[in-house]
């Protein structure tokens, strides 16, 4: 009757097996050496190796040919473009046309705060906007002060 029933249900003998538990002393039978062998790498603590070890042979990072030129002095920017200054103003969320890099963070234009900002000349301005910025390019300025607005350079504090 009980077999029936399934808080009756229990695990076949033999079928779990108790968790081996090592160095709990020498009535757990194992204890002394824990599993661990005589002397050697892998017997004492610290003896852990990084996933990539290669066990000894040269790293797989260090046999590939590196390629190319990766400059220390790279600047990285967070693009804007004008067409979402335009769309910012046209939303009428620019107020009195002034923008500035923590403005565009404030309306998630743009992500870090630390990361530099740089406005692009994609797309129309039809808004006079006074716009500050770490880097501009030349055609965004050009547009910008089309518009009758005015391009800002903000000097950079802090290299990313």
């Amino acid at each position: 009757m009980a077999k029936d029933i399934l808080s009756g249900l229990k695990p076949v003998p033999g079928s779990r097996k108790a968790r081996k538990r090592i160095g709990r002393g020498q009535g757990s039978g194992h204890g002394g050496t824990a599993t661990r062998g005589h002397k050697g790498q892998h017997s004492r603590a610290g003896s852990g190796r990084p996933p990539w070890f290669e066990g000894g042979q040269m790293p797989l990072v260090r046999r590939v040919p590196k390629r190319g030129f990766h400059s220390p002095f790279k600047h990285t920017y967070q693009v804007v473009s004008l067409e979402r200054l335009n769309a910012l103003a046209a939303a009428g969320r620019l107020q009195d046309g002034v923008v500035t890099p923590e403005l565009l963070q404030k309306f998630d234009v743009v992500k870090k705060r630390v990361v530099p900002v740089k406005i692009l000349g994609n797309g129309t301005l039809s808004a006079k906007l006074e716009v500050s910025a770490h880097a501009f390019s030349k055609s965004a300025i050009q547009k910008i002060e089309a518009a009758g607005g005015k391009a800002q350079i903000i000097i950079a504090t802090r290299k990313e």
